[in-house]
């Protein structure tokens, strides 16, 4: 990682950057989901997400995999 991966500032800690692969279908999905609940962006969004993970670790991946199959299903008219 060089010096240019990372960004500091008087107001908090030094943030750093990383890369991330996601399928197109689930990043457009992130983007309607942060501009729907208000985030200033997706990284900003990204960030509650990742914080509130690691927060809450005994939300389960299933509990997550449930929600994401269910999220689908409304998005794309398959719910009940």
């Amino acid at each position: 990682m060089s010096n240019e991966d990372t960004t500091g500032s008087d107001d908090g800690p030094e943030m750093v950057q990383i890369n991330l692969r996601l399928s197109k279908a689930f990043l457009e999905d992130i983007d309607a989901t942060w501009k729907e609940q208000g985030f200033n962006s997706r990284s900003e969004f990204l960030r509650y997400a990742a914080r509130d993970a690691v927060k809450h670790p005994e939300f389960s991946r299933e509990g997550w995999r449930q929600i994401a199959a269910s999220e689908h299903k409304l998005r794309s008219g398959e719910a009940d």
